[in-house]
């Protein structure tokens, strides 16, 4: 099943492959493929070697009330890009992969959207898509800055110091609503 995930995932990438394919592929039912992998998020992060603790930051930064969402969600990337090595190195080096190989790229960048589309509480409207994007973009980029690029005055702040500053410009992006007062 994980080789014909691989295969799957690399000829599709992560938004259009789906388990009955993978299933199909591996010529097995689809619900053996649930059975070991709850979801495509953990199909995909058996292929990638991501932690299921790494995807349970993730998932639980989404929990809890709206107004604190922005601190919940940048605390969750810190933890689970900076944290523990078993977690953050296979994140790490899907980053530095996705760098100079497009497809890789591609996988990274559907993989951590889908993340924030389905799990933001984000308001319904046309551009959900495109503010889970930026928030993406932000958190990535400030985990690129710190962790591959090593910018000094990035790489030497604390992780509170980023949450703090960071977290109101997610909160405005994922939660415009509450950040706001309206």
């Amino acid at each position: 099943m994980l080789d014909a995930a691989r295969s799957r995932f690399a000829v599709n990438g992560f938004a259009a492959t789906t388990i009955r394919l993978v299933a199909a592929d591996a010529r097995v039912d689809a619900s053996q493929v649930m059975q070991f992998f709850r979801s495509k998020d953990d199909l995909f992060a058996a292929v990638m070697a991501i932690p299921r603790s790494a995807l349970d930051r993730f998932d639980t930064a989404f929990e809890g009330p709206s107004e604190h969402l922005g601190e919940r969600v940048v605390r969750a990337y810190l933890d689970a890009w900076e944290g523990p090595a078993e977690e953050s190195e296979p994140l790490m080096a899907m980053l530095r992969g996705s760098i100079v190989n497009e497809q890789a790229n591609e996988q990274l960048r559907e993989f951590i959207q889908s993340r924030l589309i389905e799990h933001a509480g984000v308001p319904a409207a046309d551009d959900v898509v495109l503010r889970a994007g930026l928030a993406s973009a932000m958190l990535v980029g400030v985990v690129t800055s710190r962790r591959i690029i090593g910018v000094p005055m990035l790489a030497e702040a604390e992780s509170e110091e980023i949450v703090r500053l960071v977290a109101p410009a997610i909160q405005a992006i994922l939660a415009p609503k509450i950040s706001i007062g309206i």
